[in-house]
């Protein structure tokens, strides 16, 4: 199945080919759990802060239990700081 993969700041550099600015339309396997698709994107895990899935912030804790659908978007932001 087909899902929106978006990589923001420094992540960028791991959006497989063909993908644009932050954004690529990737396949995953059906019933994939966030924790999976995370682990398969090439992003190092230590690199990985907030996770959103459709605009709802999904926790560490809940990766492993929340899957993907067909159309769903997965949006990544590396830890920032600020001031």
């Amino acid at each position: 199945m087909e899902i929106e993969f978006k990589l923001f700041a420094s992540l960028a550099r791991y959006l497989p080919p063909g993908g644009r600015a932050n954004t690529a339309r990737i396949q995953v396997p059906e019933g994939a759990s966030v924790a999976e698709v995370l682990a398969g994107s090439g992003v190092p895990a230590e690199e990985i802060h907030l996770v959103i899935l459709n605009g709802i912030f999904i926790a560490p804790e809940e990766r492993e239990h929340r899957f993907l659908k067909e159309g769903d978007t997965l949006a990544i932001w590396p830890p920032v700081a600020g001031g």
